[in-house]
């Protein structure tokens, strides 16, 4: 994992550099606000960006949104102080990759770079669920989950309208693990454990796996710690 760190404060970016080169996680550069994060994204081409939101000449949400329309590939991990519903929201919709508090211990900072690497979207606690009321306000379908939850259980055994499988599949996926590590708990291929995914993703009439994830929290499938 090649990282850009982005922050305007130069103590913090020293220790999150220090912390993630002693965890063997190579540090490309230091930006100190988006204007440069752009320059240097273009110039050292990381795996990784670790962006600030509040910064001068250039804030993050910018930074983020520019740079994912000229390089997608790239992740993008909010890390800041802001824990206001509207910077987590207007981050995933300019195309972050997860969104951390500042607060964040190291280890869990380096397990969630690590699940980010995976294909975890990694949300400090309580974020994910604020998520999910936000994704169902926007997409009108608030009520049509509510009753998804709610529901009397069907032939198979499940309140929220997937399989027994499925819901293995989804508490697992919740708790972090890769698809490959799914399927090694299940005796599944990594194939099949992705047409599960698929699958709930469809049944839940969500979009994307970070929706998915959501929904898991509300049901209880992966706690907020």
């Amino acid at each position: 994992m090649r990282v850009l760190v982005v922050d305007d404060h130069r103590l913090l970016s020293e220790g999150v550099s220090n912390l993630l080169a002693a965890h063997g996680i190579e540090v490309l550069g230091v930006a100190s606000d988006g204007v440069e994060a752009i320059t240097l994204m273009q110039e050292l081409n990381p795996d990784v960006i670790l962006m600030d939101i509040r910064m001068p000449r250039c804030d993050g949400l910018s930074a983020t949104r520019q740079i994912k329309a000229l390089r997608p590939e790239i992740k993008i991990l909010m890390l800041t102080t802001s824990a206001e519903d509207k910077d987590l929201f207007e981050s995933v919709k300019s195309g972050a990759a997860g969104y951390l508090l500042k607060s964040i211990s190291g280890n869990a900072f380096i397990e969630a770079l690590r699940g980010l690497e995976q294909g975890t979207p990694p949300f400090s606690p309580g974020l994910a669920s604020r998520l999910l009321r936000e994704f169902a306000k926007l997409s009108g379908t608030e009520e049509r989950l509510s009753g998804l939850a709610s529901r009397p259980k069907d032939r198979e055994g499940q309140a929220n309208g997937l399989t027994e499988r499925q819901t293995e599949v989804l508490r697992l996926v919740a708790q972090g693990l890769t698809y490959r590590e799914v399927g090694e708990r299940l005796s599944l291929s990594e194939r099949t454990v992705r047409f599960h995914m698929r699958e709930i993703i469809s049944r839940l009439h969500l979009q994307n796996r970070n929706q998915v994830l959501a929904y898991a929290g509300t049901l209880g499938l992966k706690p907020d710690d």
